[in-house]
């Protein structure tokens, strides 16, 4: 690769750490070993530092929705000419999820990592937040991802109609179904707009299956400033049903400046 190259892949990945920081607190998952193809809904370092279920509120996991790996931030992390710190650190020893999606997706899945952070009211035994993955089923945040395990990931699509993608997560929303019980509340942190989350998800999950209703009609960025701003106050949003919600609907002002 040309320096010019060299020079614009490093720059932009700093200038995109910086923007990022200003917005949320960098995030510091804990890692606990490789992610594998198989069930994941285990206990995990992260669960364990969980507070304890409050009576005064249902138990609650969030399901966060996958970043596009195959966008601008993916393909800069995958470059083997990078040489900013996430990518020298996925190339020797893999990454946290949630700290490798964070990086790609920028402020949204930021926002849905702080949600569920702020607002997770776990069964014991059970991580606050699961990310759904291409081929992996729900994985914790907290799982270190190869540089590998992200190329494979690439080659499947987050369609409902491929069974590589909707047989593992099928299966892992059937066991998350069963060691939760029906007073947990399923959160869904992703659209509800397309089927490639709800279709393999609802008939598993039913009524437990809920949504934040400020969701709909906000792009991305929106949903990912809201859920900060929320967590920040320590506000949960208003979750609804999935079965019944309005899935697409007009678009919400803009949310004004954030106060400082």
């Amino acid at each position: 690769m040309r320096y010019h190259s060299y020079v614009y892949l490093n720059s932009l990945a700093g200038d995109a750490a910086i923007r990022d920081r200003e917005l949320v607190q960098p995030v510091t998952a804990v890692s606990s070993g490789r992610c594998h193809p198989h069930s994941h809904l285990q206990v995990s370092r992260a669960s364990r530092t969980q507070g304890h279920v409050s009576n005064r509120f249902p138990r609650r996991i969030f399901l966060l929705s996958p970043a596009n790996a195959a966008g601008v931030r993916g393909r800069l992390i995958l470059n083997e000419s990078a040489r900013f710190d996430l990518a020298l650190r996925l190339q020797r020893d893999g990454l946290p999820l949630g700290e490798l999606f964070s990086f790609i997706s920028g402020l949204y899945f930021r926002g849905k990592l702080a949600n569920a952070r702020a607002f997770a009211q776990v069964p014991p035994g059970m991580p606050g937040a699961l990310v759904i993955t291409a081929g992996r089923g729900l994985v914790p945040p907290d799982k270190v991802v190869s540089i590998a395990e992200l190329k494979e990931m690439l080659t499947v699509p987050i369609e409902p109609s491929d069974p590589r993608y909707r047989g593992p997560l099928e299966r892992e929303a059937r066991i998350l179904a069963g060691r939760t019980g029906r007073r947990c509340e399923i959160v869904l942190l992703g659209s509800i707009a397309s089927p490639k989350y709800v279709e393999p998800l609802l008939p598993i999950l039913g009524e437990r299956l809920l949504f934040p209703a400020e969701f709909v009609g906000r792009g991305d960025m929106s949903r990912g400033g809201l859920m900060l701003r929320h967590a920040r106050a320590g506000i949960p949003l208003n979750y609804i049903p999935v079965g019944t919600a309005v899935r697409h609907g007009t678009r919400p002002p803009k949310l004004p400046p954030p106060e400082r």
